[in-house]
């Protein structure tokens, strides 16, 4: 499915819910549907060559999660660890990963008159998973098809084929 199929069937359908968290200056948002749980950050176990932004894995009640700080993936300019910072554990296509951000805002609930395509930039960030921008008064989101993040080759965390 093409980017604007995917934005089209975003738009088509009602109002969708989207967690919201901050990396440095930006907010961003993923659907709340691929959200499990988001937890206190604890410093993953590394592993042996894996890529810088891979941060290494966790036991979640016996399943072993990889964890990915996006401040790194996307080359923020820190990636400091604090009492903000939190991971996001998502579930894509039965596959459990965690995402290391700054903080977690809200839940927001955007109509889909609110989300915009997203301008054809380059950027760290593949614009095949950029779903859009949404905004909400005077909030801008960039709304992220976080599975399609997830599966990109240079993640090799879920496969795309599943």
């Amino acid at each position: 499915m093409g980017k604007m199929e995917k934005l089209d069937e975003m738009t088509s359908s009602e109002a969708r819910e989207y967690l919201t968290f901050r990396l440095d200056q930006e907010e961003y948002g993923i659907d709340i549907l691929k959200v499990q749980e988001i937890r206190g950050y604890e410093p993953p176990t590394r592993v042996a060559n894996a890529p810088s932004f891979i941060k290494g894995v966790v036991n979640l009640r016996g399943t072993i999660v990889p964890i990915v700080d996006m401040r790194l993936k996307f080359n923020c300019s820190k990636a400091e660890y604090d009492s903000f910072t939190v991971v996001i554990i998502l579930n894509l296509r039965s596959r459990i990963v965690g995402v290391v951000v700054d903080s977690v805002s809200d839940v927001m609930e955007l109509p889909a008159e609110s989300i915009k395509s997203a301008p054809e930039i380059d950027s760290v960030i593949d614009s095949s998973a950029v779903l859009g921008l949404g905004s909400l008064g005077e909030r801008m989101l960039i709304l992220l098809d976080i599975e399609r993040l997830m599966s990109a080759a240079d993640m090799g965390l879920v496969s795309g084929s599943d």
